[in-house]
């Protein structure tokens, strides 16, 4: 059974940068995605990017598209979430989640079906 793990997370400040990693233990096939979420208090679980463990399918959420960057390291077999110029509205809860067999939305929190214990992040202004 795949186990996701995020680390990374804390207290920055308005226009730094801050790199998540999702540590997965157990296999992983290449054809499934990652996806990385973020829930602020009081929202929904949002969409922040995905790929595809194999590499490629890449897909930002709009609200991180051109700040935040999507990679892996399979020999750490870690998936990063660099972010920068980050702002106070990106303060959330950060998810790493595993898309389940047969996703065709990989921005639908419905279509990942293993997910970590999240990671704090929150940028003061």
């Amino acid at each position: 059974q795949v186990r996701l793990v995020e680390s990374g997370g804390g207290l920055v400040q308005s226009g730094d940068s801050l790199r998540l990693s999702c540590t997965a233990s157990g296999r992983i096939f290449s054809g499934y995605n990652i996806g990385w979420f973020r829930q602020a208090p009081g929202k929904e679980r949002e969409f922040a990017a995905t790929m595809r463990w194999g590499g490629g399918r890449i897909n930002y959420g709009d609200s991180v598209k051109g700040r935040f960057i999507i990679s892996r390291e399979v020999d750490e077999n870690t998936v990063y979430l660099d972010m920068s110029d980050l702002k106070p509205e990106d303060t959330a809860v950060y998810y790493c989640a595993k898309a389940s067999d047969g996703s065709v939305s990989y921005t639908a929190v419905q279509s990942y079906d293993r997910w970590g214990q999240g990671t704090q992040v929150t940028v003061s202004s």
